[in-house]
């Protein structure tokens, strides 16, 4: 088409083949915007488009996306409010024919399969290194692997027990992440082989980090899970695990020598308050010496 439509939060540039959404940025701006930056959405990763009447005199074009063909929605599950959902476009309501236009257009370049989902991702997610803050612990994702390290100010006694984990690509099966905008968000990793994956709460999950007030925010946890979950979807397995033994395996080979200590530190206090046995800190505190 090689026509510019700009919004109130983003601008449309179509393509012959795709349309590259720039998102814009601003004190007002919804900050998932400003964290995705821009985004090239494939016509062949859309379903359908939609033009309907938005709210406080506006006009939304709507692309919505196939079912698997982008890791963020997918990632999503439909959770986003509407005003963070990054395939609408508001416009001023004196717009609408144009708008109307560009969708008639654009489902005119739609794909053979737009009703049917996609069977592998269209669109990319958001590239790593990233990383957020939940209410327990500390993720990172380096497009290798997943890290968790966890707060001793948050994270519970079950998780102090499992210690740091780190978890390669190809040991997981999938992502499930839960809003910090619902009650009890949580990002949790599905492993591969492990039996009854993603049960339990997640406060207790050493697969899983949890959200709280101002923890684990939408535009930083949400891309997260998303990049995760692409990586995952592109990865070959690498063999089965053995139901009911969960592959993971616990911290780095270094750690800063204070880090160490206020760990021994805080396992003291969960042994002292007989939240661990003799064993079980003798056992975790060499572990964690073993790491200086």
């Amino acid at each position: 088409m090689g026509d510019v439509l700009a919004g109130f939060h983003a601008v449309w540039e179509f393509d012959t083949d795709s349309v590259l959404i720039r998102f814009e940025r601003g004190i007002r701006k919804p900050k998932l915007f400003q964290a995705l930056g821009e985004r090239r959405i494939p016509y062949e990763a859309l379903s359908s488009v939609e033009v309907a009447r938005g709210r406080r005199g506006t006009v939304v074009l709507h692309a919505v996306p196939r079912p698997g063909a982008d890791p963020l929605m997918e990632a999503a599950d439909g959770q986003l409010k509407e005003d963070s959902d990054p395939y609408r476009l508001v416009l001023p309501a004196e717009r609408e024919t144009l708008a109307e236009y560009y969708a008639d257009e654009l489902r005119t370049v739609l794909g053979p399969d737009a009703k049917e989902p996609a069977d592998r991702h269209l669109v990319a997610a958001p590239e790593p290194p990233l990383h957020f803050k939940a209410y327990d612990g500390k993720a990172s994702f380096d497009g290798r692997s997943v890290a968790f390290r966890w707060f001793w100010t948050g994270a519970s006694s079950a998780k102090w027990k499992c210690g740091d984990q780190s978890f390669t690509v190809g040991e997981l099966a999938g992502v499930e992440w839960r809003s910090p905008e619902i009650l009890n968000g949580y990002l949790r990793l599905l492993e591969r082989g492990a039996h009854e994956p993603g049960t339990g709460e997640p406060d207790q999950d050493p697969a899983a980090v949890v959200f709280g007030l101002g923890y684990g925010l939408v535009h930083e946890s949400l891309p997260f899970a998303a990049a995760v979950l692409q990586a995952v979807r592109a990865a070959e397995p690498e063999g089965d695990t053995p139901e009911g033994e969960p592959r993971r395996r616990t911290g780095d080979a270094r750690r800063d020598p204070a880090d160490i200590a206020d760990r021994i530190r805080h396992l003291g206090e969960l042994h002292g308050a007989g939240l661990l046995t003799d064993d079980e800190f003798s056992t975790k505190k060499a572990e964690l010496l073993a790491e200086l």
